[in-house]
């Protein structure tokens, strides 16, 4: 027994990881261990033998079971004091800030669309990216071979699919199941074959929809007139005739140029205005086909998203949008905290 302890003292002094340590308890307490080994001896012996080896080899087991212990907290201790050394931090050096993430302007101004119409009492929508004919053109009164459809260059998946190039399909799918009176907003993405400076394959739009009883021109100019003053200020708002296939009487809404507050600029065309959206009455054909009575009228809109979001930010090219430069994105981070 004492030279095994003899032994044991002196490989315990070379010991350095915890690794070595694992080899020196299983080299001495380990199942063919120098200490378990002396308990095998035990059989050849007498009871009263027994007993007396029997306490010393415990008193050695548990004299070297408290060397190791007491060698693991030391290595243990030397690597806490190793680490602290290596990751010390140097309090002269400047801190660094954390850098917060920012909400895309497309997804802000959507957000702000919402808000405003929500506020008004609409509610939101939303309809698949893929769509019909029937909801994408023919049930908004716009037939095949008709002349509307070239204003909208369409990607098409077959003869009868293909991805929509306006939200207005979401609102023949809630007028069809849905009964009137209905009020809501549908923004998402939509798909033309245009891409320039101001425009992009694929971009998105909100278009509104109101069907109740009795509603007139004047309701629209005044759910219009009141978003387009929330979102970009006192400006001074007017409406144009226009013409689209699904609203009779169709209108355009222009607003005061933001850049040159009228006088005129490059922006505005020298015009003072800038066109923001279309809007109208729902044609009586829409009203028929998605089954209303004749007693039910209403009014719908639609604007660019993007459009919207260059005039507020003042951006001159769509493209900014989605080439995720992060010197751009960058720009809109400086309330990232409060906003998220």
């Amino acid at each position: 027994m004492e030279s095994i302890k003899k032994e044991f003292e002196s490989l315990i002094n070379n010991v350095e990881d915890y690794e070595q340590l694992k080899q020196l308890k299983a080299k001495f307490l380990g199942r063919n261990g120098s200490v378990t080994n002396l308990f095998k001896k035990m059989s050849a012996l007498n009871n009263q033998e027994k007993k007396e080896y029997g306490k010393k080899i415990n008193e050695l087991k548990n004299y070297i079971e408290d060397v190791i212990d007491e060698k693991y907290l030391d290595i243990k201790e030397k690597i806490r004091n190793k680490a602290l050394e290596s990751e010390s931090v140097d309090i002269t050096l400047p801190g660094r800030r954390k850098q917060f993430g920012a909400i895309h302007p497309i997804t802000k101004t959507i957000m702000e669309i919402e808000n405003i119409f929500s506020s008004l009492g609409f509610d939101v929508e939303y309809g698949p990216e893929i769509e019909q004919d029937m909801y994408n053109f023919e049930m908004l009164n716009i037939p095949k071979e008709h002349p509307a459809r070239d204003m909208q260059d369409t990607f098409y998946i077959d003869d009868n699919t293909l991805l929509r190039t306006h939200t207005s399909p979401t609102q023949v799918r809630v007028m069809k199941h849905k009964k009137p009176p209905v009020m809501f907003i549908s923004p998402g993405k939509v798909y033309r074959r245009d891409s320039d400076i101001t425009h992009s394959t694929m971009f998105h739009q909100i278009e509104g929809l109101l069907i109740d009883k009795n509603i007139h021109f004047s309701d629209l100019k005044g759910v219009l007139s009141e978003f387009l003053q929330i979102f970009f200020g006192d400006v001074a708002v007017r409406f144009r005739p226009s013409y689209f296939p699904f609203t009779e009487p169709s209108a355009e809404v222009d607003i005061e140029c933001i850049m040159c507050k009228g006088k005129g600029c490059r922006v505005c065309s020298h015009t003072g205005f800038l066109e923001v959206l279309g809007c109208g009455m729902v044609h009586p054909n829409v009203i028929k086909n998605v089954g209303y009575e004749d007693k039910w009228n209403g009014f719908a809109f639609g604007l660019g998203v993007e459009r919207f979001a260059m005039l507020k930010y003042g951006i001159d090219n769509i493209r900014m949008f989605f080439e995720n430069d992060m010197r751009f994105l960058d720009e809109f981070s400086y309330d990232a905290g409060r906003v998220l």
